[in-house]
């Protein structure tokens, strides 16, 4: 069987990983990139067979490849989506799905009869240290559940140590860049688990000095109509770094954190929890998600997360906008576009 040839649009750090990745799978694969550093870059970690650093060329040539990972900046996502999609090239797209709503719903339309043809990156549905969290709330293992709490603060300056966070498209507003978009990898996990809330009340805002356009501050309250509240915090200026999800029930707390990568439970009133460490790396989580589109150029259509779960994170996105500049809460159900 020849082996899948996969071309990866964006060079960048997630770029080069699926690039390494798809290679390590026995694929080949090609790279488009308007940095020519970046193209040289990534040739000197994997063999590439073709290499572009204009999309009109690399798109010209869709018959040579099986499938395309689009891991340009969000600005690009919807465009480069909507022409690998009338190439019927089957597409692994980066979260978030765009910088906007309305913007999503464009690529809604170019992908209605070929939903099983594009897969949503939100890489924390592949971890199994987080699928094993979410059976545990399957299971009911905290009982009912009341609050839960989901925490990501990590310094921007710290994510890509060989490049001035200043010129990372998470510095650029236009680009799609900021602690709201790019962290909605916690919006999809609060809705992988609960569902869609009813309400939502944030602020999100620049509160740093980091020389940056965008948001680094996101504070959100997501109310249910079961009567569950969800609080969240994401920021791109804390150190030392944590991630970690708190859900309280009323049987008990189920914890997770990323720094140790650990499951906890506690049931009684004394500070006595049973745990489970993992020895997962992080990019075993890009790894599977790779796994699972060569699937998908297989023909199977199963697929873990897709385009609707990324518009739903882009609603929560918009209700926390107008949340934050009309400062009320706001209903998902009576949301305008943006």
């Amino acid at each position: 069987m020849t082996a899948k040839h996969i071309l990866v649009v964006g060079a960048g750090s997630v770029g080069k990983r699926h690039l390494r990745n798809f290679t390590s799978l026995g694929c080949r694969v090609s790279t488009m990139d308007p940095r020519r550093d970046r193209v040289q870059d990534a040739s000197a970690e994997v063999k590439l067979e073709r290499s572009y650093t204009d999309e009109q060329s690399a798109f010209m040539d869709s018959a040579l490849f099986d499938g395309v990972v689009i891991a340009s900046p969000p600005k690009y996502h919807v465009s480069q989506c909507v022409t690998a999609l009338e190439k019927n090239m089957p597409v692994l797209l980066e979260k978030p799905v765009s910088p906007t709503l309305s913007d999503a719903l464009v690529l809604q339309d170019a992908l209605k009869g070929k939903e099983h043809r594009l897969i949503l990156g939100y890489s924390y549905r592949w971890w199994p240290p987080l699928q094993e969290f979410f059976r545990r709330l399957q299971q009911a293992k905290a009982g009912k559940i009341h609050h839960a709490q989901f925490v990501m603060s990590a310094h921007l300056a710290d994510w890509h140590p060989w490049e001035r966070y200043q010129d990372f498209f998470m510095a650029s507003k236009d680009l799609g860049g900021g602690a709201l978009l790019d962290e909605s990898h916690f919006l999809d996990l609060m809705v992988w688990f609960f569902g869609m809330p009813e309400r939502i009340f944030a602020k999100v805002e620049k509160l740093s000095s980091l020389e940056i356009e965008t948001d680094d501050n996101v504070d959100m309250l997501a109310l249910y109509a079961n009567g569950l509240r969800v609080s969240m915090h994401l920021d791109l200026y804390g150190r030392p770094h944590e991630k970690y999800i708190v859900v309280e029930g009323d049987k008990g707390t189920l914890r997770w954190s990323f720094e140790p990568n650990r499951i906890q439970f506690g049931g009684d009133m004394e500070q006595k929890w049973q745990h489970s460490d993992f020895q997962y790396e992080r990019n075993d989580m890009f790894l599977n998600t790779a796994k699972e589109f060569l699937t998908v150029l297989d023909g199977h259509n199963g697929i873990s997360c897709s385009l609707q779960d990324g518009i739903n994170i882009l609603k929560i996105v918009e209700a926390c906008r107008q949340s934050s500049r009309s400062e009320r809460t706001v209903n998902l159900k009576d949301l305008q576009g943006d």
